[in-house]
């Protein structure tokens, strides 16, 4: 079954429906989730986390479709998550290397976080090319001329593609919609 057919399963209103297919999927989610990590507790979380996807929708699949829908839902929780921890085993290897007197504190640090992962989800959204043309750009110093020779393309293009991701940017950082 691909993304489609789960994402377009007929769905019905949530209520009641949400209780049974907590009760009827809930042990095989927090099992499967435990599979995946390797540890309960996270797996709970997660598991947790994805019924209150599945609120917030206002949707419950169709039974034959529940396993399929909460195995959707509970996949882009675990990238979120790994890409959490990827973001914030570099921020605190960052951190590690200050000297002790400059480093941030704790709700500083989750600050900086919780922004990092907004810019990575930005940035996630962007085409490939535009996305390494702005890192290029922003984070390796380059030059139009170098970037359009490392994606083989023209100035022009590393052009638009830097101004679309700063709009992309721009627009998330002032709650603008795309």
């Amino acid at each position: 079954m691909s993304t489609a057919d789960i994402t377009n399963a007929h769905c019905e209103p949530a209520g009641q429906k949400v209780d049974a297919l907590y009760s009827d999927h809930h042990h095989w989610l927090r099992g499967w989730l435990r599979q995946k990590l390797g540890n309960a507790f996270d797996a709970a979380d997660l598991a947790h986390d994805t019924y209150v996807r599945v609120i917030a929708s206002g949707k419950t699949p169709q039974p034959e479709q529940s396993r399929p829908y909460l195995t959707q839902i509970a996949k882009g929780l675990l990238i979120d998550l790994y890409r959490r921890r990827r973001i914030e085993a570099a921020w605190l290897a960052t951190v590690s290397l200050m000297p002790e007197a400059e480093a941030p504190s704790e709700e500083a640090r989750a600050l900086v976080i919780e922004a990092l992962m907004e810019i990575d989800a930005v940035l996630d959204r962007l085409p490939a090319k535009a996305r390494q043309a702005l890192l290029l750009c922003k984070l390796d110093g380059l030059g139009y001329r170098e970037i359009a020779d490392q994606l083989k393309v023209s100035v022009s293009s590393v052009e638009k593609y830097i101004a679309s991701a700063l709009l992309a940017c721009y627009q998330a950082l002032h709650g603008e919609g795309a």
